[in-house]
């Protein structure tokens, strides 16, 4: 590993015989260094770690690497729990595309929110997009513009369902949604709940019924469905949205 991370180091190095004479070492025996058959000293592995600015890592990993950290799924304490094969969630299982999805408010009790998400695939990952309604934001005292508003997850797949993990950018709050699916006619609809990490309010939830409706990328679907979007009554649900919320069934 040394000897292949002394390569890559050399080679914007025009001259490896003015290399050598920089580093002070033998030509002869830099020319061992590189080829891995010789180990240098550790006062001449210093001055090596010194010129190149690299640390003591250039003993057994790959310099390319250097300043890479794993993601907690990487790891090998997560990695049978959440690693990538948790994380592949087949396409037939939760197709890609937008999605328009009903709720309750969190906020006020009497009313319910319809918004729209967009769910992509970055090879074997998939994420999730979307806006908070700016009638919302503007309720709660937060910042209404686009940046304010956007929060972004990923989605993992369970027994009987999937997850998704979301956040507002600098995790300004988050969430943790659950939706399983559930019969209709084009098998395009998934119910579950949605649980936001604030703290408990006497006058406001933290745990509420959740609806998404599978739209692709049909444009005029997602176009009536993004002018729908914010705060509504009961009755301005779409029918099936406002039957599988069941709002006169308290939540468990």
């Amino acid at each position: 590993m040394f000897g292949a991370n002394l390569r890559t180091l050399a080679e914007s190095y025009p001259s490896i015989s003015e290399l050598s004479r920089q580093l002070r070492i033998n030509r002869t025996q830099f020319n061992r260094y590189l080829s891995g058959e010789s180990f240098p000293r550790p006062d001449v592995l210093a001055r090596i770690c010194d010129f190149f600015s690299v640390d003591a890592r250039v003993l057994l990993e790959p310099v390319g690497q250097f300043g890479k950290t794993e993601g907690p799924a990487e790891t090998a304490f997560l990695g049978a729990f959440m690693g990538p094969s948790e994380l592949r969630v087949p396409p037939e299982y939760f197709p890609s595309g937008f999605y328009a999805f009903s709720r309750a408010s969190f906020v006020d009790k009497s009313l319910f929110v319809r918004g729209l998400v967009f769910v992509s695939r970055d090879g074997q990952n998939t994420f999730l997009r979307g806006f908070e309604p700016k009638s919302g934001m503007a309720l709660q005292g937060m910042p209404t513009h686009s940046r304010g508003r956007e929060f972004r997850g990923f989605i993992m797949q369970l027994e009987d369902g999937v997850s998704a993990t979301v956040s507002r950018v600098g995790g300004l709050t988050a969430s943790f949604n659950y939706l399983s699916r559930v019969p209709s006619y084009d098998n395009n609809f998934w119910l579950g709940y949605v649980a936001r990490t604030v703290r408990e309010e006497t006058n406001a939830s933290r745990v509420t019924r959740l609806v998404y409706e599978h739209l692709g990328r049909d444009t005029s679907k997602v176009l009536k469905a993004a002018r729908s979007t914010g705060f509504c009554d009961l009755n301005d649900l779409p029918p099936f949205h406002r039957r599988l919320l069941q709002p006169d069934t308290p939540f468990r």
